[in-house]
């Protein structure tokens, strides 16, 4: 399995002088996905199943993640023998477990219609073929994360809705002046419990899976700068076939 330090080595020169001459955000984005694997294999990503663990106060629990064209996906972990979904959409309904009745419910109108409006157009990644999504990519400047100088590029979805009212959905994403791959993105809640909170999530060991794309291995957030979970994939799936029945919400239970 090839790891993206070992092809950075081959290509570091012409990265750093590249990286210096790069003044257009889709100067950024095409050296991204040219260094992942390229725009053609990433296009033609069907699905994508990462099985690991995520670390959190403490304890370490398996964690499983499914996406699919459309916007489908299902998150779900085992805890205690007991695999409790965080949230499942099958491109039309939401759903997720209410942690103190042990029971599915469906997600507010309002949040399963923002899944809709960009969920779809966000696999297999957000900035594939992004203006004929409707969004917008920004250059801003560089910015120093975790020690490491990036390329500060703003990314804003189709509006969404927040309570009622439309908003932008916008998030900042770092990508790494050598490598051209993402380290971190940045968001800011707008409602409920993390309304005005800023996550982040860090992005690391950047692996090649099955199809000859590179992708994070290891995932970690913080919290108005507080560490939060953590996650590590022990193996990532692409272009599998995932039952429908996956993204059904039960009934009953």
């Amino acid at each position: 399995m090839k790891t993206l330090k070992s092809i950075a080595l081959t290509a570091i020169l012409s990265l750093a002088a590249w990286s210096v001459q790069a003044q257009t955000v889709d100067e950024v984005i095409d050296k991204y996905f040219e260094n992942t694997g390229g725009k053609a294999k990433w296009a033609a990503l069907k699905s994508i199943k990462i099985s690991g663990k995520a670390k959190a106060q403490g304890m370490e629990i398996p964690l499983t993640i499914v996406q699919e064209q459309g916007g489908k996906q299902k998150v779900s972990i085992n805890f205690q023998g007991k695999e409790i979904t965080q949230v499942a959409f099958d491109g039309s309904n939401a759903w997720t477990t209410n942690f103190q009745t042990m029971k599915a419910e469906k997600m507010e109108a309002e949040e399963t219609e923002n899944m809709k409006i960009n969920g779809a157009s966000d696999f297999p990644d957000p900035f594939l073929g992004y203006k004929d999504k409707g969004y917008k990519a920004e250059l801003e400047g560089k910015e120093t994360i975790e020690g490491t100088e990036c390329f500060k590029v703003k990314l804003t979805k189709k509006p969404i809705k927040v309570d009622g009212k439309s908003e932008d959905e916008v998030s900042y994403y770092f990508f790494d002046t050598q490598n051209f791959v993402p380290i971190m993105s940045r968001t800011t809640g707008k409602k409920g419990q993390m309304k005005g909170i800023v996550q982040e999530t860090l992005m690391s060991d950047y692996q090649e899976t099955s199809s000859g794309i590179m992708m994070p291995f290891s995932m970690s957030m913080k919290f108005n700068g507080q560490v939060g979970q953590a996650m590590t994939a022990d193996k990532v799936e692409t272009n599998i076939t995932i039952d429908p029945k996956e993204y059904v919400m039960p009934e009953g239970k």
